[in-house]
């Protein structure tokens, strides 16, 4: 079995996350309607348990798009502060420049 990076899993989390909103939020609804009765709402858990993990949007981590990071992660950017520093040393990133004194 070949090993798979972070970077890879997370991309499935979040077609699986994609794939399954829909479904997810309707057994929600039901699960919270007070108005239906329990057994109904406990099938409905039941349901939304058996889904896969990977579909719940929490479960999904913001990583570095250069280099798979999942720390120090600026959201605007897309990346992590290493990787925002590399580039931005080297003139990639519009309007970063390194500061010295």
């Amino acid at each position: 079995m070949a090993k798979t990076s972070a970077v890879e899993k997370n991309k499935r989390r979040r077609e699986t996350v994609a794939r399954d909103a829909e479904k997810r939020a309707a057994l929600k609804a039901i699960i919270k309607d007070q108005k239906l009765p329990i057994e109904e709402r406990f099938r409905a858990t039941l349901k939304l348990a058996d889904m896969p993990r990977d579909g719940s949007k929490t479960r999904i981590r913001n990583r570095c798009e250069v280099s798979g990071r999942p720390r120090a992660y600026y959201r605007k950017l897309g990346m992590s502060r290493i990787a925002l520093r590399d580039l931005g040393n080297t003139g990639k990133v519009p309007g970063i420049v390194k500061s010295s004194w």
